[in-house]
């Protein structure tokens, strides 16, 4: 299983950056919208949908989530830091901060179709969006925010087994530690200590930490959100299209609940003037 984890990382990630780095807007926007319907699809499966309302999902995705692509696509041209479509980024984070901590806490159900097929779309159509933007901005900037979430979790990982004694929700995913998260938010400090040595800016150096820090806790809560979803449904991976790895919402979990806070953040504190 290892091995087969490594040898995708080592065919995926050299994919990603040339596509976060060399691809055209466009394609970038074909890209992200390619896997926020694979992601409807594995989403499908996780809430238990018919087959009937699995395509009904599938291309009501695919065409809303086009249609916020366009409208982004032109907002930018005219400002990368644009706050034409904010809504999305303030209603995701609304979801995570607001409605998902207790709905972990309580270990809730959710059956209605249509209630599922909302809450699939706060995971996927802002991420979607977040990705488009902060690439506008900054492909480094967005590879900054992403990796944050990568530390967070192999620092969680190694931690949490090392020194891991007590649960953070041993209902959800047994694996998970309090150890763990400190230690996570530890290696996110000093990642964002070293981020920081190179911002020139010190407007945006100033919030980089405490933005870094909330995403690494909100990267932690989508997480347990997707494992809370993936054991209600009896699976263990979301899909299977990536191998050792399992599917597209296996990888962007904890993406899902921190880069639309990202870019939210950066909107409201750091958007400079055309």
């Amino acid at each position: 299983m290892l091995k087969t984890r490594i040898l995708t990382a080592i065919v995926i990630l050299p994919l990603f950056l040339s596509a976060l780095f060399f691809l055209q807007d466009i394609f970038w926007a074909i890209v992200l919208l390619s896997l926020t319907v694979i992601g409807s699809r594995e989403w499908s499966r996780l809430a238990g949908f018919s087959v009937r309302n699995t395509i009904i999902f599938m291309l009501l995705t695919t065409f809303v989530g086009g249609e916020l692509l366009f409208q982004m696509s032109e907002s930018l041209k005219i400002n990368v830091y644009s706050s034409d479509l904010i809504w999305v980024y303030i209603v995701s984070a609304a979801f995570w901060i607001i409605s998902v901590p207790p709905y972990l806490k309580q270990l809730y159900t959710i059956k209605n179709p249509l209630l599922l097929m909302l809450t699939g779309w706060m995971l996927l159509l802002p991420t979607c969006l977040a990705l488009y933007q902060l690439r506008a901005i900054s492909p480094e900037l967005l590879l900054g925010f992403m990796a944050t979430i990568w530390i967070s979790d192999t620092a969680a990982y190694f931690t949490g087994r090392s020194l891991g004694k007590r649960k953070l929700a041993s209902q959800i995913s047994p694996n998970k530690t309090w150890e763990g998260v400190f230690g996570a938010l530890i290696a996110v400090f000093i990642y964002g200590l070293a981020w920081d040595f190179w911002f020139i800016e010190e407007s945006l150096a100033a919030k980089l930490i405490p933005l870094l820090l909330l995403m690494a806790i909100l990267g932690i809560i989508g997480d347990l959100y997707e494992s809370l979803m993936k054991r209600q449904a009896g699976v263990k991976d979301s899909g299977n299209i990536l191998p050792g790895h399992g599917g597209i919402l296996d990888r962007i979990d904890a993406l899902t609940s921190s880069l639309p806070f990202a870019i939210l953040a950066l909107l409201i504190f750091y958007s400079p003037a055309l």
